[in-house]
């Protein structure tokens, strides 16, 4: 078996890896989507091993790169995101040489973390790898209905140009940098590729002068979430965003609205609490150990959640 980092020719047979070992409902499986989170990325393409037997690729790991900051330092991180073996060759330790390769490799290139939201099932094995649990992810919960309309539809869209938010962004970055966490440098390069142009979940925008918001149904079991990915906030504008934000939850029908509570907005009838999956890191070239405490970690729910 060959470990080796991939390139741009792998992918049609990357795609079957994925399809053969997770299906096709979990998520689409396309070139065009694969392309989108691992070659067009803002942050920089993919670090992607795969594991290949007879020429033919058995198993795929993908590292997504992302960046963030704190005060003036730059941190190049990773999200564990994509990962398959060939249900033919299960069983090789295929996930474990992978995941050791991509790590090896970061470190000579001097990347400095990574970074992941596992599920249960998949969490035991990144903690036996290294990773160490930052903790649950904090989240803000607001009811907006006594009941869910499942039948409604919200009509997805965008409201207003990137180009009138640039003076805010600008504002967040600065504002940002004096808090002494770390934070997601976001500028119309990222929110347009994240947001606005994301192939895998719809999303409804609005942009001004003064916010930035973006959201969108997620079903649950018996009721539907409206969930706020996004909302970078002018200072002085919170009340207007507020409305806005409780606004697009009443009209999509659904029946709990979720929020990052450092995103600033905070509702009296709300709870906040540590109601998300849990926060995992593994440093790759850093010593700092401040980064396990989630109060180092400030964060939009679109900045950890998957895609």
């Amino acid at each position: 078996m060959t470990i080796r980092e991939a390139s741009h020719h792998d992918i049609p047979q990357i795609l079957r890896v994925l399809k053969a070992s997770l299906g096709e409902t979990s998520s689409k499986k396309t070139g065009e989507v694969w392309r989108y989170k691992h070659v067009n990325n803002p942050f920089g393409e993919s670090l992607v091993l795969v594991a290949e037997e007879a020429e033919e690729v058995v198993g795929v790991r993908a590292f997504m790169r992302w960046k963030w900051q704190k005060g003036e330092q730059t941190f190049s991180a990773f999200r564990a995101v994509d990962t398959a073996t060939h249900p033919n060759h299960q069983g090789k330790g295929i996930f474990k040489k992978l995941t050791l390769k991509a790590l090896e490799i970061g470190k000579e290139r001097g990347d400095h973390f990574v970074f992941n939201t596992p599920n249960a099932q998949s969490k035991p094995g990144y903690l036996k790898m290294g990773w160490k649990e930052v903790g649950e992810i904090k989240v803000s919960l607001r009811f907006t209905k006594i009941f869910s309309l499942k039948d409604k539809q919200i009509d997805y869209g965008v409201s207003g140009r990137l180009d009138d938010c640039e003076e805010l962004l600008k504002s967040y970055y600065e504002e940002r940098k004096t808090s002494d966490q770390l934070f997601t440098p976001k500028d119309k390069l990222y929110l347009g590729w994240r947001y606005l142009n994301n192939p895998l979940q719809k999303y409804e925008v609005l942009i001004d002068k003064n916010y930035f918001i973006a959201g969108y149904v997620k079903p649950r079991n018996k009721f539907k979430e409206f969930r706020i990915s996004e909302a970078i906030i002018a200072r002085g504008a919170k009340k207007t965003a507020k409305s806005a934000i409780l606004n697009l939850a009443k009209s999509s029908g659904a029946m709990i609205l979720s929020i990052s509570p450092d995103t600033g907005i905070h509702f009296k009838s709300g709870i906040t609490g540590n109601f998300g999956p849990a926060l995992t890191y593994k440093s790759v070239t850093l010593s700092q150990s401040d980064f396990l405490n989630l109060d180092s970690w400030a964060y939009s729910l679109g900045d950890l959640e998957l895609f």
